[in-house]
């Protein structure tokens, strides 16, 4: 659907957060917002309850299920924080919200091999978290200075490449199958390379919806092949309810130091993020620049709605930067039709049937399209690294905190001497090198001295 479509107004409307097109056009658009960012928001709660051991095929499917509806709940609930607002909170403006990527290198050190128990602590650091967060919203434009291209593109590739393992994993047979003659079997392979290959040719051989929804897509048509062969039990959707209202501590709540020191370090990260994409929703959508108000309001609903996510059990929202793409592609500013979206977000999350056909998808299948989107993921942090100018001391900075943060991940035996608490904060690798190149960044000269 284009700007010049006289059906969804005029082009001075088109760039108006308040228009709403007619609905026989919002609605699809609105589902449009969705299909682009279902994936990515409900594969966190499965890489996370994987890592902790209730994961596919184990007995704490219907946790993970639960976690599953959740990702969807809230992330409309937090959306239609944003488009709709209520005081200071939210842009309005057309900004998706969704369960985040950044959170999941800290995640898993925090719940590796623990089982559902351990998500107390991750209850608990996600509203801490999320309070944190909140608070960041009237100074976030006295500290981007802290955070220029260097240091956000590292962050950003580094998350990238962080859980590029889980998606090879996940295309082998999942972390359960290692070990067993199964894992990386040529059918397990083949099913991920049916989803990346068929990614591919609709990400850039076709337009429209079609190639926005390119990994959705990709994901269909590897579950499909994965029907074919008898792969798929259905065996958890007839056990799941129709209906089901979000349970509140539903995992209870335990405050670890850890978990609050990792999760308020990478409110600061996220809470960046959110200020690129309302700049880019406005630059793309209206061309003009951000307001502070938009900014501020932005990172209220960020906050509070990961708080708020905390309080039952989900993980931490973000905004979703393919949607912001996905406004520029279509031209259609208007906050309503992403309302519309976030409405079915809110229905879908309420009806645990939609969880439960989602975990019929074969890990490996899942495995295709992570291995996409992390590998996107990455690419967007050394897009952002192309805007660095590149001298000596910026070379300097970035090696240093890769080579440490990414070290430390590969060697968390390193650490063992260190206290319980530190080990899993550097182990992350995020952290480290997130905090050495902020550090270095600050103190360092802006030129390194001539030889």
């Amino acid at each position: 659907m284009k700007s010049k479509d006289s059906k969804l107004g005029t082009p001075q409307q088109l760039k108006d957060p308040d228009h709403t097109p007619p609905l026989a056009s919002a609605i699809p658009l609105g589902i449009q917002h969705v299909l682009a960012m279902f994936i990515s928001n409900v594969t966190p709660a499965i890489i996370v309850a994987g890592a902790a051991g209730f994961g596919f095929g184990s007995p704490g499917m219907p946790d993970l299920l639960y976690m599953i509806q959740m990702s969807m709940l809230f992330a409309g609930v937090a959306t239609l924080m944003q488009t709709i607002g209520f005081g200071p909170v939210g842009a309005k403006l057309p900004i998706v919200q969704g369960t985040s990527f950044a959170f999941i290198p800290i995640m898993i050190p925090l719940v590796a091999g623990k089982g559902v128990e351990a998500m107390a602590a991750i209850a608990g650091g996600v509203l801490i978290g999320g309070l944190f967060h909140t608070c960041l919203a009237p100074i976030i434009g006295r500290i981007r200075f802290a955070l220029p291209p260097l240091i956000t593109g590292l962050v950003v590739t580094m998350i990238g490449l962080t859980l590029l393992k889980v998606g090879i994993q996940y295309a082998a047979g999942g972390v359960p199958a290692i070990g067993t003659p199964e894992y990386g079997s040529l059918l397990n392979w083949s099913l991920a390379a049916c989803v990346i290959f068929v990614t591919l040719i609709l990400k850039f051989f076709t337009r429209g919806l079609s190639s926005v929804a390119a990994v959705l897509l990709g994901i269909i048509a590897g579950y499909l092949v994965a029907l074919m062969l008898g792969m798929v039990s259905f065996s958890n959707v007839g056990r799941a309810d129709f209906f089901a209202l979000p349970d509140p501590f539903h995992f209870g709540i335990e405050f670890s130091v850890a978990a609050i020191i990792g999760f308020c370090l990478m409110a600061v990260i996220s809470a960046i993020e959110t200020v690129g994409d309302v700049s880019g929703i406005t630059k793309g959508g209206a061309s003009r620049e951000a307001t502070d108000e938009e900014i501020i309001g932005a990172t209220y609903a960020d906050g509070i709605g990961t708080a708020f996510s905390g309080l039952f059990g989900a993980l931490p929202n973000t905004s979703f930067s393919q949607n912001v793409g996905l406004i520029a592609i279509t031209g259609v500013m208007s906050r309503h039709v992403v309302t519309f979206g976030a409405i079915f977000l809110i229905a879908a999350g309420l009806l645990p049937k939609i969880g439960a056909i989602i975990l019929t998808i074969p890990i490996e299948v899942l495995g295709g399209g992570v291995i996409v989107m992390f590998g996107m993921v990455a690419s967007a942090g050394v897009n952002m690294l192309s805007d660095v100018n590149w001298n000596r001391r910026n070379m300097v900075i970035f090696a240093v905190a890769l080579s440490i943060g990414f070290g430390l991940q590969l060697e968390p035996g390193a650490l063992q001497h260190l206290p319980k608490t530190a080990q899993i904060l550097l182990s992350s690798g995020l952290l480290p090198s997130a905090i050495i190149a902020i550090i270095l960044n600050l103190l360092l000269p802006e030129e390194l001295p001539a030889e």
